[in-house]
């Protein structure tokens, strides 16, 4: 299915990825346009299933357990059935059919520590057609997709937007959060534009209860909202996914490097075969290549990659996709 984005969806797209939250007003301005086309155009977009604005929860802050990278060699002519097997466990946020030396990539992250042995060894590693697996356990994060960024802004729009809308400084240890601070989340993560007037009425919480609440869990980074759409939509159509093996001394400059680059969507440090992973978009083949030969070739301390294209997404930050199109809510 061939879906084609107006260049003005285009434009509201670059900028909701630098400021979810702004109000239809705030991009009408920015975008030169009116309020209710803007407004008609994300209504569209989130309506066709194309693009939400979802908010992306801070697990490392909230959660006792880091996600886990998992690459399945499966049994010949069996991989989508593996992997659609895989995405349908709730623990699942990224499930893909892939080329080179795994069939299946998925990003798994079990609700708490004890229950991480029986997701990896048995609910996945038992599941009828896997072959080989490996797994690779989160140390620290560099770069989400909240980070990603379509080039569409000019510098005047980009200063706009975030002088409207400041990048908050997030907490870096784990803290504890109550149980409306869950159910905020729970809200932020199914819908990342969620206001207090929503979250008062759902709650049954005081107007101001739900105001402290929301800027609360949002300036202390618990939930980053972001747009949630496929990059192919956008131009960027080839997602390699590119385990390096460093130098111990290479590692954090590396992960640095990689986290900064603009294709990155993903980037990570890990516990495995591998040093890091990187998770990145390009328009083509040929913007890879420049990447592998060019970008990669001039860090110090990378000693072996091991790359992966992805064939086929099935989930992405636990929704579901039919390609292009997102087809549910996040659990």
């Amino acid at each position: 299915m061939t879906v084609t984005l107006a260049e003005a969806d285009l434009d509201l797209v670059a900028a909701l990825q630098h400021a979810p939250r702004a109000g239809t007003r705030q991009l009408a301005e920015v975008l030169q346009t009116s309020p209710s086309t803007v407004s008609r155009r994300m209504s569209r977009l989130r309506d066709t299933g194309t693009a939400r604005v979802i908010g992306q929860v801070n697990s490392a802050l909230v959660a006792d357990v880091t996600p886990n990278h998992v690459w399945l060699k499966t049994a010949p002519g069996r991989a989508r059935e593996v992997a659609e097997a895989v995405a349908q466990l709730s623990e699942t946020q990224f499930t893909a059919l892939m080329s080179g030396s795994s069939d299946v990539y998925a990003i798994v992250q079990a609700p708490r520590r004890a229950d991480s042995a029986d997701l990896l060894a048995q609910r996945i590693g038992g599941i009828d057609g896997v072959a080989a697996s490996r797994t690779e356990t989160v140390l620290g994060s560099y770069s989400t997709a909240a980070n990603w960024r379509l080039p569409r802004l000019t510098p005047a729009q980009h200063d706009h937007l975030c002088e409207d809308f400041p990048t908050s400084s997030p907490l870096r240890e784990r803290v504890a959060i109550t149980d409306d601070e869950r159910a905020v989340i729970e809200l932020l993560h199914d819908d990342g534009r969620t206001n207090a007037g929503d979250i008062s009425r759902k709650l049954g919480l005081s107007q101001s209860t739900a105001y402290r609440i929301l800027h609360s869990v949002l300036d202390r980074g618990l939930v980053l909202p972001r747009v949630e759409i496929e990059p192919a939509l956008l131009g960027y159509p080839v997602e390699p996914v590119i385990a390096l093996t460093t130098d111990l001394s290479a590692i954090v400059p590396t992960a640095t490097a990689l986290g900064q680059h603009r294709a990155a969507r993903y980037v990570s440090t890990v516990a495995g075969v591998s040093s890091l992973l990187f998770h990145g978009a390009f328009e083509d083949e040929a913007a890879l290549s420049t990447f592998i030969t060019q970008d990669l070739a001039r860090l110090d301390g990378v000693r072996s990659i091991d790359i992966c294209l992805a064939l086929d997404v099935l989930t992405r930050y636990w929704l579901p996709r039919r390609a292009p199109y997102l087809r549910a809510t996040p659990p």
